[in-house]
């Protein structure tokens, strides 16, 4: 199906708008009134540029507090619609939107709303131009789009049609179903909006939170489905209110919506993807630093042993259990300290896997590689973080990424460690981004959102995980400052017994988070410990978490550049990553921040 978006959804000017939407793919797209009267473009001009672009003007909106007035008001709104209907013919654009009525002149009157938008229609079909007729969910006497039918229904002008706005229907708990009722020919236009699940005046939920299908709480997908059994063909178009995406650059928005109707489309059956391939496990985690040492120095203490240097790139493997870590001190190395650059995915057929991420707009990216090189795919997530996808040895007809290696002389690798989840913290106009991406990409399933308090603000983290859990992504994002601790990444260890590694690392060496006396006081309330257990928590900084399925120890190292590691000790049923701790680490990583 074609795809729109209305420039509303985006940042910039109407030109940078119209730009990005090309860029992304879209075929069409809906002027908001607002962005033509800010452009110094005229009409002719805009529509060379659209045509240019290769891009449609699906949609002109919108008309507003037509239907249903006095007749001096509405004889007023027909000059004012005749002056707009010229406007569309220079602009080249065939559909007009009017929106319920919302003015105190309104009148509470079905058969005056039918007869006047009859006479608006014909005055539009001397332009060659449709009307479509949408209920806003916060209208004044037509609310529901069933009730926006029935008015159409009744004024019988082929000229005049209904669209049908997501949002509108799902935000007042209107049952989808009765689309299926209205002919597909009088259904115009189709606009989509997702939206978290919030309970607030809806015309402020709408005017600031909506989003891209797939990111929110509404059952876009099914609605779509009851408009196509309707037999409508007109586009697929986007219009989203979103503060965050007023404030984000146009380019990457415009990907993150195209992608959200590529998946959407997939989802309805209107649309052929590659298949998923979910992750089956972490092959490694990818440290960039301009110092190896500190690094070196952690990973010691935490009991990893550096076992194999890249035949061709200044990259260190370091290895415990069945955790993989490699150290890059190339060129990628992060002026602002270490960082978390790159994951390595254990995939059942990385090929495919990264096709569909192809297809679903992730950059690919360039890779520098000797010949004897593994021919590792990798695209770029959301927040920059690249995602290879790897094949660890099982299968002899897949290039294995460990080949790179070569032996260096080290003591065994202690086990039985592995990677427990990797926590990503976000730009904080891309999370909503970020957890679609990792969805429909790569196949995860995400967790509930959560919010944190820190001392300076609060923090949205969410998390995704394959069937497993061998796969866990904790994605985050904060108000505080950007070089803040609180947007430090982390690597969570997972081991046998969280007292001994604690107590390993201390030894070795190695700087444990301090955790206040306050916590563990708290912990003494809520929970029974055996004898000299709590204490122990208490020395060592080791928190505590318990829920249905088990309980959860934990703590982290100082930070290093922008991550640090934790030790996670999770009984089996444990399904958590001990969310209500979080408070009392960014307390202390705060606390702990040296001197500006």
């Amino acid at each position: 199906m074609r795809t729109s978006i209305a420039t509303v959804s985006l940042s910039g000017s109407l030109t940078e708008k119209l730009t990005a939407a090309s860029r992304a793919g879209f075929d069409g797209v809906e002027i908001f009134e607002n962005d033509l009267l800010a452009s110094p473009l005229p009409p002719r001009e805009i529509r060379a540029r659209c045509a240019d672009l290769g891009l449609t003007i699906d949609l002109y909106q919108p008309l507003r507090d037509i239907e249903a007035v006095p007749a001096d008001e509405f004889a007023r709104n027909l000059r004012r619609a005749r002056h707009k209907f010229e406007l569309m013919r220079e602009l080249g654009a065939g559909t007009v939107l009017v929106c319920s009525s919302v003015s105190p002149l309104g009148i509470d009157d079905d058969d005056l709303a039918a007869e006047q938008l009859s006479r608006l229609a014909a005055l539009a079909q001397d332009f060659g131009i449709r009307v479509a007729y949408e209920a806003l969910a916060w209208g004044r006497h037509v609310s529901t789009y069933d009730h926006a039918w029935r008015i159409v229904e009744a004024a019988g002008h082929p000229a005049l049609g209904t669209c049908l706005d997501s949002f509108h229907i799902l935000s007042r708990g209107s049952d989808p179903k009765g689309i299926e009722d209205i002919p597909g020919e009088k259904i115009f236009f189709l606009q989509l909006a997702d939206a978290p699940l919030l309970a607030m005046d809806v015309l402020q939920w709408s005017r600031h939170y909506r989003c891209f299908p797939g990111q929110g709480g509404f059952d876009v997908a099914g609605l779509v489905r009851h408009v196509l059994r309707a037999g409508y063909d007109g586009p697929l178009s986007l219009e989203v209110f979103n503060d965050v995406f007023r404030q984000a650059e146009a380019g990457p928005t415009a990907v993150d919506a195209r992608r959200s109707l590529l998946v959407l489309q997939e989802a309805v059956g209107v649309g052929e993807l590659p298949a998923p391939v979910v992750p089956t496990g972490v092959a490694f985690a990818e440290l960039v630093t301009p110092d190896a040492e500190p690094v070196s120095a952690l990973l010691g203490a935490l009991g990893f042993a550096r076992t194999a240097r890249h035949r061709s790139k200044p990259v260190d493997l370091w290895e415990q259990g069945e955790a993989r870590i490699l150290v890059n001190t190339g060129p990628a190395a992060r002026r602002d300290g270490t960082g978390l650059a790159a994951i390595g995915l254990e995939s059942p057929d990385p090929r495919a896997a990264a096709r569909r991420a192809e297809a679903l707009l992730a950059p690919v990216l360039p890779r520098r590689r000797a010949p004897e090189d593994a021919p590792l795919d990798a695209v770029a997530a959301p927040d920059g973080t690249e995602l290879f996808f790897c094949a660890t040895g099982r299968d002899p007809e897949l290039p294995w990424w460990r080949a790179d290696f070569a032996e260096v002389p080290h003591e065994p690798v202690p086990g039985p460690a592995h990677l427990d989840h990797l926590a990503l913290t976000q730009p904080w106009h891309q999370f909503d981004e970020a957890t679609l991406f990792h969805r429909s990409v790569l196949g995860l399933h995400a967790q509930e959102s959560v919010d944190v308090a820190d001392p300076y603000g609060l923090l949205r983290s969410r998390a995704v995980t394959n069937a497993d859990g061998s796969v866990r992504i904790a994605l985050g994002v904060g108000a505080a400052p950007a070089d803040d601790t609180l947007h430090a990444q982390h690597i969570a260890l997972a081991v046998a017994d969280v007292v001994a590694a604690a107590r390993a690392f201390r030894a070795a060496g190695g700087a444990l988070l301090p955790i206040p006396a306050n916590y563990h006081d708290d912990l003494a309330a809520r929970y029974a410990f055996a004898d000299g257990e709590l204490e122990t928590y208490r020395d060592l900084g080791i928190l505590y978490d318990r829920d249905a399925g088990g309980g959860f120890r934990h703590c982290y190292t100082r930070t290093v550049g922008r991550v640090f590691f934790e030790l996670v000790d999770r009984d089996p049923g444990y399904r958590g990553y001990g969310a209500q701790n979080a408070p009392v680490r960014l307390a202390a990583q705060h606390a702990g921040r040296p001197a500006r």
